[in-house]
């Protein structure tokens, strides 16, 4: 992606309630579950290396998230309860996520409804 637009102003987990929290300099928050970011990681395990070798991850309903370290001044990696810690997510792919979470959602629920694969 390319440059964000717009720059993070405050990121928080919630452990709790299993999620991101950020906030934007434009005012646009997003409150990102944590078994959408791990299902939506931007690491090779899950992205493939080319859209045709996305993996749709199952099982990932109680995913926590453990950490959040900073990656430069452009990104976050998020270390996941289940051991995942490859992902390096941008400020624009974390935006990106915000903004179409609910088209995202949805395609992740059809994609494991077609493939007899369950959240749990």
């Amino acid at each position: 992606m390319s440059e964000p637009p717009a720059w993070p102003v405050e990121i928080r987990v919630d452990r709790g309630e299993r999620r991101l929290e950020v906030t934007f300099d434009d005012g646009a928050r997003f409150v990102l579950p944590a078994e959408l970011l791990r299902v939506e990681s931007p690491s090779a395990e899950v992205q493939g290396h080319a859209p045709s070798q996305k993996i749709t991850v199952p099982g990932k309903r109680r995913v926590g998230i453990s950490m959040v370290e900073p990656v430069g001044n452009y990104a976050v990696r998020i270390v996941f309860d289940d051991g995942h810690d490859t992902g390096i997510f941008t400020w624009s792919y974390l935006y990106a996520l915000g903004r179409d979470q609910a088209r995202l959602w949805q395609a992740y629920l059809d994609a494991l409804a077609a493939k007899r694969l369950s959240r749990d």
